[in-house]
């Protein structure tokens, strides 16, 4: 069961991970990438521009956008209202630290979900659009996929599944931003440009190419370690390509979310849009468990096609880009 679990949290198959793109990019966990996805790479540096184009640095935009950064306190009880709303107030463990690459992590430790979250991003306005990414879809998801009979490797090969990525982290850096005023997707771009221009430049050569964008160099440097992780010699090229998942799969949901059913997305566990409508007959629906915020399904989808708007996509683009 632990391993079920395990499985289910961190989006496993039995071939290891994968992030896919046009024109391929295959990785395992723990692995250095062969290939690597080049073809969003011109709507990443759009939306980046758009960004420093309307606030002036990245600086300005994290103020702006994000709000002031929380005390302790001020987490512990977002926290606490955020799990009310999921319904699931002791099921989670939550660590706060300040020694994490990213934001905020969902993991099983001691055979727990736990969810430690980064105390340097934890800000005024952001911070429920994390919650809303590892609770509102990776756990939830996660527990939907444990009753399923996918919820194993070989299951997951008996129903012939998709790999759980992009889907698992497009749907989760939606919901992160699904809120905002203003819901830029520049994280999700700055890493797919920044695992794009690791593939070719070394770790200094990279360092110094992202400073048109971020000039704060403790930024920078954590950008460029989530790149290079994995590399025994970082003076060469090379990447580990994980981090393009996020955009990709943020694209691929945004061209085809007329079409996909959210709520069935959520409540069938750890699986692709593209699984959603075969599996359905033979998911385990009952008591399935959907994320608060997709309860109001009119106002959840006006927020996709606001996300589409305020990044400068559009359906023709979006269509041509990843044709059916």
């Amino acid at each position: 069961m632990q391993n079920h679990i395990l499985e289910a949290f961190m989006g496993v198959t039995s071939t290891g991970f994968v992030a896919c793109g046009i024109l391929g990019c295959l990785c395992k966990w723990g692995g250095v990438c062969v290939y690597i996805c080049t073809f969003c790479v011109p709507q990443a540096i759009r939306i980046i521009r758009t960004v420093l184009e309307k606030y002036g640095t990245y600086e300005s935009f994290e103020v702006a956008t994000g709000g002031r950064l929380l005390s302790k306190c001020q987490i512990w009880s977002v926290i606490r209202k955020y799990m009310q709303k999921e319904g699931c107030v002791g099921e989670v463990v939550v660590q706060l630290t300040d020694d994490l690459l990213s934001q905020a992590v969902m993991m099983v430790e001691d055979s727990r979900p736990t969810l430690a979250i980064n105390l340097a991003g934890a800000r005024q306005h952001w911070l429920e659009g994390m919650l809303r990414h590892e609770i509102g879809t990776h756990y939830i998801r996660g527990v939907n996929n444990t009753r399923q009979p996918w919820h194993s490797s070989e299951g997951r090969k008996q129903y012939s599944l998709k790999p759980a990525n992009p889907t698992e982290e497009g749907l989760a850096s939606l919901h992160s931003v699904l809120f905002r005023k203003q819901p830029f997707l520049w994280r999700a771009a700055l890493l797919y440009y920044t695992i794009e221009r690791a593939s070719r430049l070394s770790f200094s050569a990279l360092f110094q190419d992202l400073e048109q964008y971020v000039q704060d160099a403790g930024v920078r440097w954590e950008y460029c370690v989530r790149a290079k992780r994995g590399q025994t010699d970082t003076s060469q090229p090379g990447c580990f390509s994980k981090d393009q998942v996020y955009l990709d799969g943020i694209l691929r949901i945004l061209r085809h979310r007329q079409t996909i059913d959210f709520p069935l997305l959520a409540a069938l566990g750890k699986v692709s849009y593209e699984d959603v409508n075969r599996l359905k007959k033979f998911g385990v629906l009952e008591k399935a468990r959907i994320p608060h915020f997709m309860q109001d399904l009119e106002r959840y989808m006006k927020q996709l096609d606001h996300i589409v708007t305020t990044n400068g996509l559009n359906e023709e683009e979006l269509e041509q880009l990843l044709p059916d």
